[in-house]
């Protein structure tokens, strides 16, 4: 089978004290955000599985980019395997796992497309991670798929679309830490506001490129 592009979302919240620190005197202080940046072994809103082995041996991977601090993201997801770094907006610094969640830190760029993930923050836009990669898939039944033992992690990007039922997470202080008992959204209703914010998302970016 062919590799495709394969992207998956995943939603998190903003709280109070990550608003504060975001609107901070000091505009380029660092912000960083932690929390689920991949789920394996359950279906996400695309209809794909990731097995456990496929993301672990991927993760142990990308932890030696993460060390050259060449773990760079872009602000929207991209039809592209390419990074492009004119668009970067975020590093992460770290990642671990925490049963089936890959969870990391994302430490957010003073770059223009940093600052427009920043601000968005500050007006409590509720953003996601989308993880993208290279690979093919297995179908398992009707509106199911395996993602394949072929698939190479590219990137974590920051979006706006969800994927992964219920991978909520609260920025803290600092960081963002995944919230236990966060209401899982599947509706229509909820993933037709996160595309009018990923909709408006694009606008900016079309008007600063």
């Amino acid at each position: 089978m062919s590799k495709q592009l394969l992207v998956d979302f995943i939603p998190f919240e903003i709280t109070p004290q990550v608003l504060s620190e975001a609107r901070s005197a000091n505009p380029n202080a660092p912000l960083r955000v932690r929390g689920v940046l991949q789920r394996a072994g359950q279906k996400n809103f695309n209809g794909r599985i990731y097995p456990m082995p496929v993301l672990q041996r991927e993760a142990k991977k990308y932890e030696e980019v993460i060390k050259e601090r060449r773990a760079l993201g872009e602000l929207d997801h991209p039809d592209s395997s390419v990074i492009n770094l004119k668009n970067v907006s975020h590093n992460v610094c770290e990642i671990s796992w925490n049963g089936n969640d890959l969870v990391g830190t994302i430490e957010i760029l003073t770059t223009p497309s940093g600052n427009i993930a920043r601000e968005l923050i500050k007006n409590n836009v509720r953003l996601g991670i989308s993880s993208r990669g290279l690979g093919s898939v297995r179908p398992l039944g009707e509106n199911t798929v395996e993602v394949q033992d072929d698939f190479e992690l590219l990137c974590f990007d920051l979006v706006s679309s969800p994927s992964t039922r219920g991978a909520y997470m609260n920025l803290t202080e600092g960081v963002i830490k995944e919230g236990a008992n966060q209401p899982i959204t599947t509706d229509r209703k909820a993933l037709d506001k996160y595309l009018q914010i990923e909709n408006i998302m694009r606008d900016i970016l079309s008007e600063i490129r």
